[in-house]
């Protein structure tokens, strides 16, 4: 066993200090607590340059000649910083000047027989939505009291007739959640699912390069003349999934913090909703058990596959099945999201490469009976088992290899050359 803690010590060493790991989890920190503090950025930037509450003048032809007051009167209700005014030059006029960049955009008004408002907004911006859309809000509004007006209706007589109707969902599950609770186990499931999926596509590549560095400059030679590459293959999955780990309580860490200390502390705001004091304890359980062993099945796997390759070039072609594996796990998961009780996602939850993130989903969002997550864990961990197993013999003749690779081909040659 000494042996084996040696290698584990120096995989987890040798990452842990290497500049690419040190600037990445420097860099994440970084970016989580910017995003805890963005609405707070944002209102500073906003202060300095003077573009927080800026009042826009909003040019306006009207040719009726009762619509630019009523519109003004209509922007200032819904608090919006657009001032409407009458212009004083002609339609071209203030084209030109749109086109020249004088004026961001001007509106024409008019109002035909039927008492419809038309209106035309001219502008030459391409990004310009915002400001379109509450305008049509604001002459919505003017033309349904103008409809009100012809026909003879109060205010509380207009109300009446966009009262929504009562509509109430019953679900009579015992284990049913309101629409708000499903909301936030989504986010949260969502977010999980992401760190699993990231997580095992950054460690398990990783993996595989580090075996494919050690084959290329001839430093697997000598260690397997010291210790078994068996050994070496496991000691090596458990040292790079130990400083997984370590980064990811890292990232927890930083995030609990950031969203404790954040300045920007509103009631019911994104800190309420991504916390976690709703969440059942045994959706983190599960979220910690198919993470653990969602990255040994890929680790084991991207060591096997690693193995396969002389140069560090080749990996990205090799575990690229493995890839497309855990991408086809992440988007069918993604798609049940909205609904995670279709056939397919219920299927493909107990698929062990697929099961660290779809089972997941499914244990989040719905109240499965202890059985379900339980199979599909036993399946995960004979699979892992199988794969070690398979693994060792492919991996104790694959360091052996050197030259072209062949893509899978090379799996059987490799077993042959560790019998031997």
């Amino acid at each position: 066993m000494r042996e084996f803690w040696i290698i584990f010590k120096q995989a987890f060493a040798s990452k842990a200090k290497s500049k690419s790991f040190i600037i990445t989890t420097a860099l994440m920190i970084a970016v989580i607590f910017l995003l805890a503090n963005i609405s707070k950025i944002i209102d500073t930037v906003q202060d300095v340059t003077g573009t927080g509450d800026t009042q826009s003048v909003l040019q306006v032809v009207d040719t009726s000649g009762m619509l630019v007051d009523r519109l003004e009167a209509q922007l200032s209700a819904g608090g919006s910083n657009l001032t409407a005014e009458e212009a004083k030059e002609s339609e071209k006029v203030l084209t030109d000047k749109v086109s020249s960049g004088d004026i961001d955009s001007f509106l024409s008004l008019s109002v035909d027989e039927q008492g419809t408002i038309h209106a035309n907004y001219t502008t030459m911006s391409m990004m310009d939505f915002s400001m379109p859309q509450r305008i049509q809000d604001a002459l919505q509004s003017i033309q349904t009291e103008m409809k009100a007006e012809e026909l003879s209706l109060t205010g509380a007589e207009v109300q009446t007739l966009f009262t929504p109707i009562q509509f109430e969902q019953k679900n009579v599950s015992p284990s049913a959640k309101s629409e708000e609770e499903l909301n936030q186990a989504r986010f949260l499931v969502y977010v999980l699912m992401f760190v699993i999926y990231m997580a095992v596509i950054m460690y398990a590549s990783m993996i595989a390069m580090d075996v494919a560095n050690e084959k290329s400059s001839r430093v697997m030679e000598i260690l397997i003349s010291s210790v078994s590459p068996v050994k070496h293959m496991f000691a090596k999955v458990l040292g790079i999934g130990s400083l997984g780990i370590l980064q990811i309580i890292i990232y927890g860490i930083t995030g609990f913090i950031a969203l404790k200390t954040s300045a920007t502390e509103v009631p019911g705001g994104f800190s309420d909703f991504f916390s976690i004091k709703d969440v059942s304890m045994s959706t983190l359980v599960y979220a910690a058990v198919f993470f653990v062993l969602g990255y040994f099945l890929y680790a084991t796997l991207a060591a096997l596959l690693g193995s396969l390759v002389s140069r560090a070039e080749d990996v990205q072609q090799m575990i690229m099945p493995m890839t497309m594996l855990i991408v086809v796990a992440f988007i069918i998961s993604a798609t049940g999201l909205s609904n995670p009780e279709l056939g397919y996602v219920t299927y493909a939850s107990y698929f062990p490469f697929f099961a660290p993130l779809v089972m997941f989903l499914r244990v989040g969002m719905l109240d499965l009976p202890m059985w379900e997550p339980l199979l599909a864990i036993a399946i995960m961990l004979l699979t892992i088992f199988v794969l070690g197993w398979f693994g060792a013999r492919v991996y104790r003749g694959g360091v052996l290899m050197y030259g072209p690779s062949r893509s899978l081909k090379d799996i059987k040659k490799a077993i042959q050359l560790g019998k031997e």
